[in-house]
């Protein structure tokens, strides 16, 4: 189920279509309360240049569209007419296509706030990452505009879940006092013990924290990270990396290869090598020697579905005795680009041997004859391009690339997040101009620490890209992201700092890239517009096709009432859902 940022819980249709037309685009849409019938809902889509406004039919049991296809959940609803084009319709037998949720502002900027997570998924993480006294607050599914407190009471019990209720903007746990904000309401919570109605003492102990968000929120989630926790006295960055720490995935994944006495002469350092499963295996040769096949490098693959999506190959720095293996890899996988960040020597140490030849000149690396064509100096790296020909193969001449990042410094990050992002851009330009070019080949000197790091904030900055290209406000996990590469190769973003750094380039170039030109999409924005649909009707009687709906351009609004003034108060309940 997708994220479910598109509700806004106290937006008018006025406020719905500003935020549309300003914010959005052609299909762009966000759910919210109906203000003209308290309880129900609107959905509120931007075709062109217009809006349209759709009542959602809330009966207690289910939710649809006043005819056709029922639901379970609000969320259940809009997930099916993203996911089925054209089968929402105007009464004309027009399609409307929810094509990009409009996201909406968390209520609070405290980690402890999940968002759209269901009952079942807060469970799940609470049991296998949390302890006794572990807790969140979520959205309600079952409940749109409501949250839901979610706390791990004992190892042996189920996680409890107690309800929300957020009324003009105050919050409060039913029978409970009110409260200006979330925040209030959980500090106010972790002083006082509550019982749910099982008898069980709740106790808000330990904020179990969570990593994703919007990215065009990262300035206030760095601010978030940069405080230190009330218990452990640590920075949020520090929880955050430490986390990934402990979940070490080398006893989950094998490196058999890597310690097999014919292949430790190829491993820089003896406790980095790669896993078995996601491993480069060295094929073009006719070497049968025990161990041709290897070499310390790993295949990354953020989506091995997506074919179109950029791949990499992250290897160590050269040793002398496996330079002709780097080239025979290179040679094998079609790589054009190659990304080196680090020196050949740092504090008196060789951190990669070289495995190329001098300007002009050309040496031979096994089967492989590598020409320097020409090296060219800017302010923070090199750029080099070689000629390579496999003297075993009658295939023509190859060009690759090497950009050779120097600003980059051993034990540290760099202080300027703006080179590095410069750097990956001028990367990124030269593999897209490469038709149908191979893996992009990334190397420090152990092959993960500024390895993992700059294939992290890669991925990262070109999926905000293409969501940003397609009309959607994307959400980012970093944390994420770093364990889902370092399933693919161990240990990959070596140390708090350069966790901390992808972080601060995120927030670079949202800063610098995104926010102006969100700035300018908003001066050319259609403003001062005829405000005509709010008084349309809806035909609710009329008869539709099941799954589609008769859509008015608008419908009335009042002020929203999910919880009428006076309703009876019960003890804290349990809301899975």
């Amino acid at each position: 189920m997708m994220a479910r940022r598109w509700f806004h819980p106290n937006l008018s249709g006025r406020d719905a279509e500003d935020e549309l037309l300003v914010r959005g685009t052609d299909g762009s849409f966000l759910g919210r309360p109906s203000q003209s019938n308290p309880g129900q809902f609107t959905l509120s889509v931007r075709r062109g240049n217009q809006v349209t406004h759709i009542k959602i039919q809330n009966t207690g049991d289910y939710y649809d569209l006043f005819g056709g296809e029922k639901f379970a959940t609000l969320a259940e609803l809009v997930q099916f007419y993203m996911e089925n084009p054209g089968q929402l319709r105007e009464k004309n037998g027009d399609s409307i296509e929810l094509k990009f949720p409009l996201m909406c502002p968390d209520p609070t900027t405290e980690r402890w706030f999940h968002g759209y997570l269901s009952g079942k998924e807060a469970e799940t993480q609470l049991r296998d990452k949390g302890k006794t006294g572990s807790f969140l607050v979520r959205e309600s599914q079952s409940k749109p505009g409501q949250y839901v407190l979610s706390v791990r009471t004992d190892d042996k019990l189920p996680v409890t879940h107690i309800m929300i209720n957020s009324v003009n903007n105050k919050y409060e746990i039913v029978s409970g006092e009110s409260f200006d904000s979330l925040t209030d309401l959980v500090e106010h919570y972790k002083k006082n013990l509550m019982v749910d109605t099982t008898g069980t003492v709740v106790s808000l102990k330990h904020p179990y924290n969570a990593t994703k968000f919007p990215v065009t929120d990262i300035c206030v989630r760095v601010r978030e990270l940069q405080k230190d926790s009330h218990t452990t006295m640590k920075s949020g960055f520090w929880e955050e990396f430490e986390s990934l720490q402990q979940q070490d995935l080398r006893a989950l994944h094998p490196r058999k290869e890597g310690q097999k006495p014919e292949n430790k002469v190829k491993n820089r350092f003896k406790n980095i090598l790669p896993f078995d499963h996601t491993r480069v295996i060295l094929r073009d040769s006719t070497d049968s020697t025990p161990g041709s096949d290897y070499i310390n490098a790993n295949y990354i693959y953020p989506d091995e579905s997506n074919e179109f999506q950029k791949r990499y190959i992250a290897i160590q720095g050269c040793l002398p005795n496996t330079l002709g293996d780097f080239w025979r890899m290179v040679w094998q996988e079609n790589s054009r680009v190659i990304v080196m960040a680090t020196k050949e020597y740092e504090r008196n140490r060789q951190k990669c041997s070289r495995y190329w030849p001098e300007l002009g000149q050309d040496l031979q690396y096994g089967p492989i004859k590598v020409r320097c064509l020409s090296e060219t100096g800017y302010a923070d790296f090199f750029l080099r391009e070689f000629e390579i020909q496999n003297n075993q193969r009658k295939d023509p001449a190859r060009i690759i690339s090497q950009f050779h990042l120097h600003a980059w410094p051993d034990h540290g990050v760099p202080a300027d997040p703006g080179c590095v992002l410069n750097f990956l851009h001028k990367v990124n330009d030269r593999q897209e101009s490469i038709p149908g070019a191979g893996p992009v080949v990334v190397h420090c000197s152990a092959g993960i620490g500024r390895t993992g790091t700059f294939i992290v904030l890669d991925i990262l900055i070109d999926h905000i890209k293409n969501a940003r290209k397609n009309g959607i406000e994307c959400e980012i996990d970093i944390h994420r992201t770093v364990l889902m590469i370092r399933e693919r190769r161990s240990g990959m973003v070596q140390a708090e700092s350069q966790y901390k750094f992808i972080y601060m380039a995120v927030q670079h170039y949202v800063q610098n890239t995104i926010i102006p030109v969100q700035r300018a999409e908003q001066q050319n924005s259609p403003l001062g517009r005829d405000y005509l649909n709010l008084n349309s009707t809806y035909n609710q009687k009329s008869t539709t096709p099941p799954g589609s709906i008769n859509a008015a351009p608008g419908v009335q609004n009042v002020p929203p009432a999910l919880l009428p003034p006076g309703a009876p108060s019960v003890p804290p309940r349990r809301d899975n859902k």
